[in-house]
Formats: C-alpha cells, structure tokens, sequence
C-alpha cells in the first residue's frame, strides 16, 4: 500500500513539474507615450487634463516567449490609440477607445494573429476596438543597463515612431514632479521618461501628430 501510494505521489510530481516546464511565458520591453505628461506636478497635470492625453502609442519587443502555443521571440508589436478623454483621467471616462495595430512584417503563419491578441491582453479595454490592423517594419531599440533605460527607439514603418530619454534636472518645472498616471498596459518594471519623439501618421483614426519634448513616456520591461 505504502509502495502504491509512493508511485502515485512521484508521479503526480512528474506531472506537475513537467506542467511548469511546458508552461506558457513571455516577456520582453516595453515603451509608451501619450499626449499628457505622466511624470508631473499637479498643477501641470490639471491644466492638461480634459485638453491633452486622449492619444497613446504602446510598444512591446518580445524578447524570448510563448502565447496561446505560438512562439513570438523576437517580434514586435505597437499600438495607437484614441481616446475619448484624458487616459488615467478618474472622473472621465475615456472609453470606448479606437486602436489602430502594427505587427512586425517578420511575423507569419499564427504570429500576426497572436501579436494582436498579446497587445490586447496586455493593455486590456484600451485595445478592445481595435479598427485596423498594419503591417510594417518594426524597429525597437533600447540602451541602458541595470534596470535604467537611457534612450529607446520605436520605429514602425512610416507610420508611428516613439524616441525616449532618461529624464534629468532640467526636466523639473514645477518642484514637486511624480509619476502621476500609471502606465496603460501591465509592465513588471517601469520608469518613467522623456519623450523626443511622438508621432503618428496613419490611417484609421482620423488624426496624426508628431509631439517633440514632453514628459509623457514610460519605458520598461513586461512578463507574463
């Protein structure tokens, strides 16, 4: 009886590690902007919201991972969102959003399918309505070490673009800055930076922009 129930024990073990073997993961950069400063005081945050930050634009480079049984290591995905208010905004809601979706050119067979539905999972009720779907080239760049994101670069095709820096003294304003908005898809490490470059110019949304400047990006890292 013991010996049956020594069995029955080391293979429920088998089962579960070869389960957490098997399992899913997925994990990579991550890089956002928006039209409002996120790193900010209150008095700056107040004179943007309701005025700014209805347009965001969301980056992810899968560096190594799985999703849905699909493997997506190496590509990119980016997304371009507007808003019906100020994104993190309390008292607004800024739903329901309109999203216009880039996948890496280098994806193929399940790939674009799966990146779409990643981005969606990741950034929840902001990529719900997603309008239109884009193939490009994608280009993602990050420098730093240590957890610390000196620069990135998001390039995808001529149609959205994103160029980030480490924030300085000079950034300071008011005095009294902090990360007022959270970041707008789930990230395991996030600082918050400058964006150089803001742009977008395609179509299905009905506006573009090109934003130089602004204290309105956050760069990271996400697993699942």
């Amino acid at each position: 009886m013991r010996r049956m129930m020594f069995f029955a024990a080391l293979a429920l073990l088998v089962l579960t590690l070869g389960s957490a073997t098997n399992a899913q993961s997925i994990s990579g950069d991550y890089i956002e902007t928006r039209s409002a400063d996120v790193w900010t005081g209150p008095c700056v945050a107040n004179g943007e919201m309701n005025l700014a930050g209805d347009q965001a634009i969301l980056a992810w480079r899968v560096n190594k991972g799985v999703w849905k049984g699909v493997s997506l290591d190496g590509l990119s995905v980016v997304a371009v969102v507007k808003a019906n208010a100020t994104l993190g905004d309390q008292a607004n809601s800024p739903y329901p959003a309109k999203s216009v979706v880039i996948v890496d050119e280098k994806a193929c067979g399940d790939q674009p399918k799966a990146l779409v539905e990643f981005a969606q999972s990741m950034a929840g009720e902001l990529l719900k309505n997603v309008v239109r779907v884009e193939v490009a080239p994608i280009k993602v760049e990050v420098s730093g070490e240590h957890g610390h994101y000196a620069s990135t670069l998001v390039r995808a095709g001529n149609i959205a673009g994103i160029q980030t820096r480490a924030i300085n003294g000079k950034d300071h304003l008011c005095g009294n800055e902090e990360v007022f908005y959270q970041p707008l898809a789930e990230m395991t490490h996030s600082m918050p930076a400058v964006a150089e470059l803001d742009q977008f110019d395609g179509a299905g949304l009905n506006v573009s922009w090109t934003v130089r400047g602004k204290r309105s990006a956050f760069v990271g890292t996400f697993a699942r």
